[in-house]
């Protein structure tokens, strides 16, 4: 990488937590109305906080994520008077700070889109020395998707537009159904299917047979729903058995449909929606051995008999 673009990256990067600070501020500001929007940087050195509030503050950065991009630690520290509940008033709007932004999508002044989630409490209660305000640290991991390449998303892998298209179809043209990464202007409700590892075994003589594992997320800005769309894909995945993929290269193959089989699919309803995805999704399909003679006479679906 040039200096230039290095300086460059570093600019980007300044202005982007610029503005998801100031994002963050404002949704504290709505959340906690009892803070009469006092959501404040790290005070100065020898400056003393006045009446309860907020500080708002960057901790590490992290790797990024392949799917999930840019990630940065914030800490959200509420402060909380003696004389207005202390420790169990602080008790109380991290529950409100947790609820109202864990798993949670807020857009930016520039329409960038990001997600918060809650990592825990750095450490316990402690008393601030200059205010005698109680307070904690409330750990959150911010997430912002990178703006890719289409030409490099767009990969041409059938399995995925197979998976992506019967989704569509089952959820409906009022979700987003994304494929290998989170964009950087994704939306809600949506679904990401990403690739996870993939293998092959010997068939017989002619065949081998390929395994594909994929997970699902499925973002929402409601549990329920959340739930209960987790909850209908997987059913109707296995109800469905095998997804049609046409082809759209080689001779052989061209225009023609073949299908790939539904083995195993599984979901977790607590797992992080955004970061982790709740489905777990194995596909296969046995194809000709490279080298082979021998007529590959019919396709063989697992496990699921002769269609």
């Amino acid at each position: 990488m040039s200096m230039n673009n290095e300086i460059s990256t570093i600019m980007s990067t300044g202005k982007m937590s610029t503005l998801i600070k100031k994002t963050l501020k404002q949704k504290l500001a709505v959340l906690v109305p009892e803070w009469d929007g006092r959501v404040l940087d790290v005070p100065a050195s020898g400056e003393v906080l006045a009446g309860p509030c907020a500080v708002v503050a960057f901790a590490e950065e992290v790797p990024k994520s392949a799917w999930a991009g840019y990630r940065r630690i914030i800490k959200i520290s509420p402060y909380a008077r003696p004389e207005d509940g202390g420790a169990e008033q602080v008790e109380a709007w991290s529950a409100l700070l947790i609820n109202g932004l864990h798993q949670v999508r807020l857009v930016d002044e520039a329409g960038v889109a990001f997600t918060c989630i809650y990592l825990g409490s750095s450490d316990s209660d402690r008393v601030d020395a200059g205010s005698g305000m109680i307070t904690r640290s409330l750990r959150f991991g911010v997430y912002i998707p990178e703006d890719s390449d289409p030409s490099l998303t767009e990969t041409g892998d059938g399995w995925l537009a197979a998976l992506q298209n019967w989704t569509q179809q089952e959820i409906g043209s009022d979700w987003s159904v994304y494929g290998d990464v989170w964009p950087g202007g994704y939306d809600t409700p949506s679904v990401l299917w990403r690739l996870a590892g993939c293998s092959t075994s010997v068939a017989g003589t002619s065949a081998l047979e390929v395994r594909q594992q994929w997970i699902g997320h499925v973002l929402t800005d409601h549990s329920v729903l959340t739930r209960q769309t987790v909850t209908r894909l997987v059913e109707q995945l296995a109800v469905q058995s095998r997804l049609a993929i046409t082809e759209t290269g080689g001779e052989e193959y061209e225009g023609k449909t073949r299908y790939v089989t539904v083995d195993e699919v599984t979901a977790d309803l607590q797992a992080d929606a955004y970061l982790n995805g709740q489905i777990r999704l194995t596909l296969q399909h046995r194809i000709r051995r490279p080298g082979t003679n021998v007529p590959f006479i019919r396709e063989i679906h697992h496990s699921k008999g002769m269609e």
